[in-house]
């Protein structure tokens, strides 16, 4: 892992689409909504984003904790942006402070947590798994 500089910033957008709305992702008996699971994908993948370019072949940094608020709806068909903001490094864990924002207004805010995995290291014990 190359050194993390503390402000790196990472973006991911996407459109909304009727599955990812709640009463289609989750229950039917949800309002037409983007769904929470949905928009921590969002921040998940812009902290990835953040991070990436700092990776060496062979390693990921998996999500090991998120914090967020869904603080406003968001309708299918619009885009959200989410941005995550690295603020601390700690060996090999990366904290973040992550947003995301539809057309309108900020649509939740929070905290995430990462950490730089070894890829071989992680399929070793995957096998390992599954072999009990």
């Amino acid at each position: 892992m190359k050194t993390i500089p503390i402000g790196a910033t990472g973006t991911f957008t996407l459109l909304v689409r009727p599955s990812d709305l709640a009463n289609q992702f989750k229950d039917s008996m949800l309002p037409p909504v983007f769904a929470t699971p949905m928009m921590v994908t969002a921040m998940e993948n812009a902290a990835l984003n953040a991070v990436r370019d700092y990776l060496e072949p062979g390693e990921s940094a998996v999500g090991t904790m998120v914090n967020v608020k869904h603080l406003a709806a968001t309708p299918s068909g619009q885009n959200v942006v989410a941005e995550a903001v690295v603020t601390k490094v700690d060996g090999r864990r990366i904290f973040y402070d992550v947003t995301a924002r539809d057309e309108r207004e900020e649509i939740g805010k929070g905290t995430h947590e990462r950490m730089v995995v070894d890829l071989a290291r992680i399929a070793q014990k995957l096998d390992a798994k599954r072999k009990r």
